[in-house]
C-alpha cells in the first residue's frame, strides 16, 4: 500500500568553503543554476525519519554478546572507567576498575555455600569440641583431689582381718580413684600370703572397695608341736597347737618330709574334694605319686592312687559315702583308683 504522506522539502545549508575548493579542484562548475551567481540552491526531500547518530552506528555495527542459556549463573565483568577523551595505551599504566555500586572494587557475585559443606564443617566442630570436654573432664577425674580415696572397704577375708588388709593399703589414701589399679593394690597385698588374687572398685567420691580372694588350706602339717594349715601348693597360711579346731587332715611328714612331689600330689588329691568329704578325713599320705591314700575319721582307708582324673574320683567318692551303711557287711576300704569301676569291701 502506498503512503499518503506528502513529502517536504526544505533548502540544503550552504556548502563550506572547504566543499566549494575540493569541488573546484574537481573541476566541477557549482556556479552554473545557481540563483545568487555561484552558490545553486539544493533542494532535498526528507519523509520525517530520524536522523541515526554517530554513537548508535557504532552500537550497531559492534558484535553482539550471546545470551547466557536459564539457569546459567551470570558473571559480572568489571567495568573500567576512563577519562573522557582519553584511551588506553598498551605499555601505560591501566586505569583502576570500579563498579556501579561502589568505586574502586571488584562487583563479584557471591554463590551460597552447599548445604553438604556446611553440615560436613559443623559436625566437624562439634566433634572436637566434644572431644576436648571429654579429654578435660578425663583430666579433672585423674588428678582432681575431690576423688582422692579416703577409705578402704575389704570384704571375702576369712584367714585374714579386714584391718590387716586395710593398714597394707595405707600408701594408697589421699591417692586419686582413677589412678588405683588391681596391680598396685596386689603388689602391696603381696606380703599377706593368704591372699590368692584381688580385684578393686572405685565408689566415688572417696571409697576404694577390695574383694579378697585367699587361699583354701586343704591339709595340717605338723612341725613339732604345731600343725601348719597349708593350701594345694603347699603355700603356709597359718599355725595352730589344736589340730582338732580344723577340721582338716593331717599330712604325715609334711612337705620336707616326704618330699615335695609326694606333698604335691597329696595336697592336689586334697584340693579337689570338696568340703563335706574334706571334714570327713583324718589324715593322708603318699607311699608315690601313684599311691596316695586317706584315712576317714571312722577309721576307713580311702586308696586314690594317682592324682589324675581327681574331680571324678571326688564324686564318686562322695557318692559312696553317702551309701547307708549295713551293720552285717561293714565298709572298711573305698578303691576309687578306678574311678569308672569303683570297690568297696
Amino acid at each position: 500500500m502506498a503512503s499518503t504522506r506528502r513529502p517536504t522539502y526544505r533548502p540544503a545549508k550552504p556548502a563550506s568553503r572547504d566543499g566549494a575548493a575540493r569541488d573546484g579542484a574537481a573541476g566541477r562548475d557549482t556556479s552554473a543554476g545557481a540563483p545568487d551567481g555561484g552558490k545553486p540552491a539544493v533542494i532535498t526531500a526528507s519523509k520525517g525519519v530520524p536522523e541515526v547518530t554517530a554513537q548508535e552506528k557504532a552500537q550497531a555495527s559492534a558484535p553482539k554478546r550471546s545470551t547466557p542459556k536459564a539457569g546459567t549463573p551470570k558473571r559480572s565483568t568489571p567495568k573500567t572507567s576512563t577519562p573522557k577523551g582519553k584511551a588506553w595505551k598498551p605499555g601505560t599504566q591501566k586505569p583502576e576498575t570500579t563498579s556501579p555500586d561502589e568505586p574502586g572494587q571488584d562487583n563479584v557475585l557471591a554463590f551460597p555455600e552447599p548445604r553438604g559443606r556446611r553440615i560436613r564443617r559443623n559436625l566437624i566442630v562439634a566433634v572436637c569440641v566434644t572431644a576436648a570436654l571429654v579429654a578435660g573432664l578425663i583430666i579433672a577425674a585423674v588428678y582432681s583431689p575431690v576423688l582422692a580415696v579416703h577409705s578402704v572397704s575389704v570384704t571375702g577375708t576369712k584367714l585374714l582381718k579386714p584391718a590387716q588388709v586395710q593398714a597394707a593399703l595405707k600408701p594408697l589414701l589421699g591417692t586419686p580413684l582413677p589412678q588405683v589399679s588391681d596391680d598396685e593394690v596386689t603388689s602391696l597385698l603381696k606380703p599377706l600370703v593368704q591372699i590368692k588374687s584381688v580385684t578393686t572398685q572405685a565408689h566415688p567420691p572417696s571409697v576404694l572397695v577390695v574383694q579378697v580372694q585367699e587361699r583354701v588350706p586343704v591339709a595340717l602339717v605338723k612341725r613339732g608341736n604345731e600343725y601348719m594349715l597349708v593350701d594345694v601348693d603347699g603355700v603356709r597360711l597359718s599355725t595352730t597347737a589344736d589340730p582338732t579346731s580344723v577340721k582338716l587332715p593331717v599330712i604325715d611328714g609334711g612337705a620336707g618330709t616326704i618330699g615335695k612331689d609326694l606333698f604335691q600330689a597329696t595336697a592336689e588329691v586334697l584340693g579337689a574334694l570338696p568340703a563335706n568329704v574334706l571334714a570327713k578325713l583324718s589324715n593322708a599320705s603318699a607311699k608315690s605319686v601313684d599311691a596316695v591314700e586317706l584315712k576317714l575319721l571312722d577309721g576307713q582307708t580311702v586308696i586314690w592312687g594317682n592324682a589324675g582324673e581327681k574331680e571324678l574320683k571326688a564324686r564318686v567318692l562322695e557318692a559312696l559315702l553317702k551309701v547307708p551303711a549295713d551293720p552285717a557287711n561293714p565298709v572298711n576300704t573305698y578303691d576309687v583308683s578306678v574311678p569308672r569301676h569303683p570297690v568297696t569291701r
